[in-house]
C-alpha cells in the first residue's frame, strides 16, 4: 500500500435508531455475516487497518461484535441531533496525516468491495476532488471527501447530511455511477433485494 492509500481513511456511520427495521440492523445478518462486518471489509480493502465505525443507539450490543476486527469504533453520544453529528464524529475520527476520508453509511449494504474500489481509482486519479457514488441521478454517499472539504462536513447540523456538502460544491465532484449504493436496508424485505443485487451475475446497470 503507497502512501496515497494510506492517506485515506474510512469511516462507517452506524449510529442511528433504526426505527423503521425494528432491531439493530447492523448486526443482521446478510450471508452468515453481520452486515456491518462485510461493510468493514469492503472498507479496509481500501483504506487498509485505518477504518473507524461511528456507534450511537445500539453501542453496546454493536461494540463487542466489532472487537475482533481491525478497525477502531467512535462513540457518537450526540446521535440523537441526527445524522450530522455522526459525520463530524467520523471527520474527527481521521488521524491528522489523513489526506481524504471515505464516508460511508451502514445501510447501504449492497455496495461491495469492487464498488469502492472503482470508487477509489476514480479519486486516485483526481486526488483534489470529491469521488461520490452516483444512483437515483445525484451524487451521494459513499464518497471520498479531500481534506479539505472537511470544514463543511463538520459544519452540518440535525439532518443535513453530506449531500449538502456534494451538493454545495458540485462542480468539484467526481460522479461514479454506483446503483448498488442506491439500495437502502430500511426494512426486513430489503434483505431479499440486496441478496439480489449481489447474486453472481448480477450487473450493476449505473
Amino acid at each position: 500500500m503507497d502512501d496515497q492509500d494510506s492517506a485515506l481513511h474510512a469511516a462507517i456511520l452506524a449510529a442511528g435508531p433504526a426505527t423503521r427495521f425494528g432491531g439493530v440492523k447492523p448486526l443482521v445478518r446478510l450471508r452468515g455475516e453481520p452486515v456491518l462486518h462485510e461493510l468493514a471489509a469492503s472498507a479496509a480493502f481500501v483504506a487498509g487497518q485505518s477504518v473507524t465505525v461511528v456507534l450511537g443507539a445500539y453501542a453496546r450490543e454493536i461494540a463487542p461484535s466489532l472487537r475482533q476486527r481491525a478497525i477502531s469504533i467512535a462513540l457518537n453520544r450526540g446521535w440523537e441531533e441526527g445524522i450530522a453529528s455522526s459525520i463530524r464524529v467520523a471527520v474527527n475520527s481521521a488521524p491528522p496525516g489523513s489526506g481524504a476520508l471515505l464516508l460511508m453509511l451502514a445501510d447501504q449494504v449492497a455496495a461491495t468491495a469492487d464498488d469502492l474500489r472503482r470508487l477509489h481509482a476514480s479519486w486516485k486519479r483526481h486526488p483534489i476532488l470529491i469521488a461520490a457514488a452516483l444512483y437515483q441521478g445525484a451524487p451521494g454517499l459513499p464518497a471520498i471527501f479531500p481534506r479539505w472539504a472537511f470544514t463543511d462536513l463538520l459544519s452540518l447540523r440535525g439532518e443535513r447530511d453530506a449531500r449538502n456538502v456534494l451538493r454545495r460544491n458540485i462542480d468539484r465532484v467526481v460522479r461514479v455511477p454506483m446503483s448498488n449504493a442506491g439500495i437502502d436496508l430500511d426494512t426486513p424485505d430489503d434483505l431479499l433485494l440486496i441478496d439480489v443485487a449481489q447474486a453472481p451475475g448480477a450487473a450493476d446497470p449505473s
